[in-house]
């Protein structure tokens, strides 16, 4: 996996994981996203233009920092999602809670 790429601007947060989101990404992105919330961003994107899979645990890592940033007035969304990940999420209805947009 490559290194994320974080960029901020004041409340907003920009995530772009380098590679898939899965069970061995997850505690370098919770870090850093619970940092980010901690800082005083507002409104995070995740940028999936580089990730091609999302296990269970990734799933979990979104619904977590939906939750976190809903309870501080803020919101998630993720952008830039292959086919088969938009039809996932889709599916488990959580583009209801959070903004979802194929790239």
């Amino acid at each position: 996996m490559t290194e994320t790429l974080v960029t901020r601007d004041q409340e907003r947060g920009v995530v772009c994981p380098g590679g898939d989101v899965v069970a061995s990404s997850i505690p370098e992105l919770r870090a850093l996203m619970r940092g980010l919330i901690s800082e005083g961003v507002r409104e995070m994107v995740i940028d999936f233009s580089n990730v091609q899979m999302l296990d269970s645990r990734g799933i979990g890592l979104l619904i977590s920092a939906h939750n976190s940033l809903r309870a501080v007035g803020g919101s998630l969304s993720v952008t830039g999602v292959c086919q088969e990940i938009d039809s996932l999420l889709r599916t488990m209805r959580l583009h209801r809670h959070f903004a979802v947009t194929a790239g």
